[in-house]
């Protein structure tokens, strides 16, 4: 029995929509990177971008537990005394609250080359309208997912 190894030619791309209204941050970024990376499929090869198209909406109304949302997230301007700080909260009600949801994601990927372009695929908006409808995504239901994997 020979393995198999995914060809251009083997790769479908599916367009998938979550929703992410109530949902804790880190679960769905788990999710959403198995999706991109393609991991979900039986055909998946590493070294193939086989992922799908993710379109995350409510960006703005993810969960985030614990004290999570009072933690500092830092970056240096590059100019001497340039560090900066902004609390998860303050980001999530600010003017780009779907940067939390992106940035996730994109740690929960492995890095590389292949990681950013697999992270081309995911389309992350703060509200419930996207302009994807031309590509008639299935919507994949995150919370019903979370409720089985949890013990009551």
């Amino acid at each position: 029995m020979k393995t198999f190894t995914a060809t251009p030619a083997d790769i479908d791309k599916q367009w998938i929509i979550i929703d992410a209204e109530g949902v804790v941050l880190g679960r769905l970024a788990s999710i959403v990177a198995m999706r991109l990376r393609g991991k979900h499929k039986a055909t998946f090869t590493p070294h193939m971008d086989m992922g799908d198209n993710v379109i995350v909406i409510n960006a703005e109304k993810v969960q985030v537990t614990g004290d999570k949302r009072d933690k500092p997230n830092y970056w240096h301007t590059g100019y001497p005394g340039g560090i900066k700080s902004r609390t998860t909260g303050e980001i999530l009600e600010g003017k780009y609250p779907e940067r939390v949801v992106t940035q996730a994601v994109k740690r929960m990927l492995p890095g590389g080359k292949l990681s950013r372009k697999q992270m081309t695929n995911l389309r992350v908006y703060a509200g419930g309208e996207h302009p994807h409808e031309a590509q008639n995504p299935t919507v994949l239901d995150v919370k019903s997912m979370n409720k089985k994997n949890t013990r009551s």
